[in-house]
């Protein structure tokens, strides 16, 4: 019997069925991905104004708790270049971060870094017991590219002051204001910090092109530490990290006097957490495994981020590159990820004092390589062939991010999301039906199929009718009968795609029934299901419609049923053309 079916359902999904002759793959990969993981975090948290080691503590707790409860058999979590500049902005609004720590105490600055990391977690499970899942995935793709976007070049500007050893770093956290800075402070540039800056992106980028499999972010560290110990690049004015501190982290209980002013940023980066957990989950999905559940995902990065803030960490991600290192590796399962956060505790116990000797100016390095692949001018391209509109809305985003900051970037782009959203479903519901030329009906026109019955309007509705399109629909309807020539006699709605009778539904057509009444037009309901038919009948006018035979279970019963009035009609056409001595129509 497999070890793993004793379980409960909910835990380990990953390791069903786990085969001894995975276990290599899984711890090879395991620590091919954490020797870019460590380094990265580490990067990351600078990032966010926190020391590094709250970085490499990201890589323990909540790696585990998502290998425990995630649905993707490879993702590889720690956290993200987005997480972490969010984090940074939410700290900085409550007061909280480096750039506006002055009058706080470093105790005060962690308290409230970690109290976020829980209120991310608190979040995402309120998420997932609301079921909102599929709700938040809703947000628009472009929404995704103006804010990485805007992240990136954020990140990267905030980076060339330790880049470049500047005498006066940039203080303004924005864009603008810290390119400003940077550009008036080029004249102090430290020479040697710019070299070892040159040397670690130059090398990153090509092991990067050359060598994908070999780990580029452990080789410049490993580089760098050892520049630093065999040379005088220290006394020489090349800047060291923070000390890392040697063991593990402790428990940080939330600063509760923090909640309130804390909680907009941590439903912001709930919601990136999450969008970037699923898509690189989804991205990485093999054919064998199964589909990516939302509300799993919800629940499993819930937990890890409520881990996380209760052992010193930054709010937890799946991030793309990592994920990438370990799929490539070979990973098989979650087995990896363990080994992931196995190594970091290993270097958290006895590397802590060899990365102490790590350059800032190399995980500078780290973080600029990293955050120049969020910026994709080709993604603007593509947006612009395919759909003005969501360029507008990466445009828009990507303006606010680089302005006002992130947090108002994400605000923004779920704004147009839901606005774009309500553009849609607003939209009138109905087009055309065609006699198909095989048979049947269709809502393409066919180039050679046979002509709709003569003065009968068909019109098929694409979905169920709700308040946002009820009232367009009803005036499409209406518009086109008056704008045919001849006027129909007739207009048959063809329902098979309305999923729910709703009262906006009811008040429609009895509404259209009326407005074209007026007319002289009929108005016939065709091929509605039979569960929307019976839910419908306690309307008084649907139950009349149906005893005066204007309901129909099909298109062609609908047809037949006006076809009374277009002989009538015809009969009247041939008596009009006897007496003119014209060919009837």
């Amino acid at each position: 019997m497999d070890a793993t079916s004793a379980l409960p359902g909910w835990l380990a999904p990953s390791l069903r069925g786990y085969r001894g002759t995975w276990l290599r793959a899984d711890v090879v990969a395991g620590l091919a991905a954490g020797v870019v993981v460590v380094p990265q975090a580490m990067a990351y948290a600078t990032i966010a104004g926190l020391p590094v080691a709250v970085g490499l503590y990201t890589c323990m707790v909540p790696v585990v708790l998502y290998a425990l409860l995630g649905g993707s058999h490879t993702l590889s979590v720690s956290t993200t270049s987005t997480i972490a500049v969010l984090t940074a902005s939410t700290l900085a609004a409550s007061g909280g971060s480096a750039g506006g720590a002055a009058d706080r105490a470093a105790d005060d600055v962690l308290g409230a870094a970690f109290t976020l990391t829980a209120l991310v977690g608190a979040c995402l499970l309120a998420m997932r017991l609301f079921r909102l899942g599929s709700l938040v995935e809703q947000i628009s793709p472009a929404t995704l590219t103006g804010v990485k976007t805007g992240v990136g070049l954020t990140v990267a500007v905030a980076q060339l002051p330790t880049l470049l050893g500047l005498a006066t770093p940039a203080d303004d956290p924005g864009f603008l204001g810290a390119l400003g800075d940077v550009v008036s402070a080029l004249s102090t540039t430290h020479v040697l910090t710019a070299v070892v800056s040159a040397a670690a992106v130059g090398t990153l980028l090509v092991l990067r092109r050359v060598a994908p499999r070999v780990p580029g972010a452990l080789v410049v560290v490993a580089a760098s530490i050892l520049l630093v110990a065999l040379t005088d690049v220290e006394d020489r004015g090349l800047a060291l990290i923070e000390p890392v501190p040697a063991g593990l982290p402790g428990v940080s209980l939330p600063v509760w006097d923090e909640v309130v002013r804390l909680l907009p940023g941590a439903l912001a980066i709930a919601v990136m957490a999450f969008l970037e957990t699923v898509l690189v989950a989804r991205a990485q999905r093999q054919r064998s495994e199964p589909a990516i559940d939302s509300d799993r995902e919800l629940l499993a990065v819930g937990v890890a981020a409520l881990g996380g803030g209760l052992s010193q960490c930054l709010p937890p991600a799946g991030g793309f590159s990592q994920s990438a290192v370990n799929l490539g590796a070979g990973a098989r399962t979650q087995v990896s990820g363990i080994t992931t956060a196995a190594l970091a505790v290993l270097v958290a116990l006895f590397l802590a004092p060899v990365l102490s000797d790590l350059p800032a100016a190399t995980l500078a390095a780290l973080v600029l390589v990293a955050v120049v692949g969020l910026v994709s001018p080709a993604e603007f391209v593509r947006l612009y062939r395919i759909d003005r509109t969501e360029l507008w809305v990466a445009a828009i985003t990507t303006a606010i991010g680089l302005t006002a900051g992130l947090l108002p970037a994400v605000g923004a782009g779920v704004v147009l999301t839901l606005f774009l959203v309500l553009r849609a479903v607003s939209r009138s519901a109905v087009r055309p039906l065609h006699p198909a030329p095989d048979g049947g009906w269709t809502t393409n026109p066919p180039p050679d199929g046979e002509a709709a019955p003569p003065r009968l309007m068909l019109l098929h509705l694409d979905r169920t009718i709700y308040t946002g399109n009820a009232r367009p629909t009803q005036d499409a309807v209406l518009a086109a009968a008056l704008a045919a020539d001849p006027p129909p006699r007739a207009v048959v709605l063809e329902g098979t795609a309305v999923e729910r009778a709703t009262v906006p539904l009811l008040d429609a057509v009895e509404g259209l029934d009326a407005d074209l009444a007026r007319e002289g037009i009929r108005l016939l309901l065709a091929a509605f299901p039979a569960r929307v038919r019976r839910r419908a009948t306690v309307s008084a006018w649907w139950a009349a419609a149906e005893r005066d035979g204007r309901v129909l279970p099909t298109v062609g019963a609908a047809v037949a049923a006006a076809a009374p009035e277009r002989a009538a009609e015809q009969a009247t056409e041939e008596t009009t053309g006897e007496a003119t001595g014209e060919a009837p129509a």
